[in-house]
């Protein structure tokens, strides 16, 4: 949802009295006018000189709001969908694209949840790289903490350390890194602001027949989450949830794989657990955790949650991952992959 400042171009009723009434009640954003009561907003309204033309802006908001709602689809319509749009785009590794049963999946959020030095970001770059290179798109990142590095990128795509690189891959690795847009934010709300742009674009794009963007990651969508949860206020959970779904829209109706990472926190009996709590838990449809080993080069990853495994499917590969010798006992082979001087072993079934 946009600021309401973005809206009045399309909608002068929302003009800068409707803005400074809604400011008064500390409302800058579409976001903001849903945490209030509307009842409340409206009464307050009656008590201003021009009330009626600020509750047609209140019932406006609410139009538009109406108005982004997709339309009922039945079964076949979706089925359609699905093959149509929803492919799936390889992350450049074959473990990971295994385990996800070919990569990641356009139309839905996968969360790559761990702790730090886990692997996360290696394998948003890994990602990104692969999408600009193989695919016909292109790659959004939002970088929250300077973590995006164009020389890993490079390596990714030149498979070697050797500074020099001949024609062909200088031609390549331009196309790689033109087709990667890395945008810098540092709080939930110049994030809001990325993604009602990218929004826009998208837009434009269908509309136009750009170059598709294909893939967006957000590292790490924590760290933007985390700082507003404090207190005892909903505003800071209502602002993660409305993030979430807005990410999810994206993927779903523009068709874009959208990646985002979550680092861990201390659970019940020290063991770790994904950050932003059981409200955030429903927002990934595929969540991925990785671990590595204190001082160690090793990393595993497992499945948490997907939408195409049952519970204990999901588990096994939990139990797996912490314990290797008992995933060999029970069929699984374990695939190392080496990308920049990181193991990461991949376990899944023969």
């Amino acid at each position: 949802m946009a600021p309401l400042k973005s809206l009045e171009q399309d909608y002068p009723i929302l003009d800068s009295n409707f803005q400074s009434f809604c400011a008064s009640h500390d409302i800058f954003s579409v976001e903001d006018l849903l945490l209030h009561d509307l009842y409340v907003l409206a009464a307050f309204a009656e008590q201003e000189s021009s009330s009626e033309r600020l509750k047609r802006g209140i019932t406006q908001v609410l139009s538009i709001i109406d108005g982004q709602h997709q339309p009922w689809l039945n079964g076949m319509e979706l089925l359609e969908d699905v093959q149509r749009n929803k492919h799936v785009l390889s992350t450049g590794c074959d473990g990971i694209d295994l385990l996800l049963h070919g990569g990641l999946r356009v139309g839905q959020l996968t969360e790559l949840v761990g702790p730090s030095s886990s692997g996360k970001t290696q394998v948003c770059l890994l990602a990104a790289s692969n999408v600009a290179k193989k695919h016909i798109g292109s790659v959004v990142y939002l970088d929250t903490g300077n973590s995006f590095s164009p020389q890993r990128v490079t390596h990714f795509i030149c498979q070697h350390s050797d500074p020099a690189i001949d024609q062909a891959e200088h031609r390549t690795l331009q196309k790689v890194m033109n087709n990667i847009s890395c945008k810098s934010v540092f709080d939930i709300f110049t994030m809001f602001d990325v993604l009602h742009q990218l929004e826009f674009n998208l837009r434009s794009q269908m509309q136009g027949g750009d170059c598709k963007v294909q893939l967006l990651i957000v590292d790490s969508v924590s760290s933007m989450v985390t700082p507003i949860l404090g207190g005892s206020g909903s505003q800071g959970h209502a602002l993660m949830i409305s993030a979430g779904y807005l990410l999810k829209k994206l993927a779903h109706e523009h068709n874009i794989a959208v990646l985002v990472t979550n680092h861990t926190v201390g659970g019940d009996g020290g063991i770790s657990k994904p950050a932003l709590g059981e409200s955030w838990k429903s927002i990934p449809h595929v969540r991925l955790l990785l671990s590595r080993d204190h001082g160690g080069s090793i990393c595993n990853v497992s499945i948490l949650k997907h939408p195409s495994m049952v519970e204990s499917f999901a588990s096994l590969f939990t139990m797996c991952a912490i314990d290797l010798p008992l995933s060999l006992s029970l069929g699984f082979s374990i695939t190392p992959f080496t990308p920049y001087g990181i193991s990461f072993f991949f376990i899944h079934p023969f």
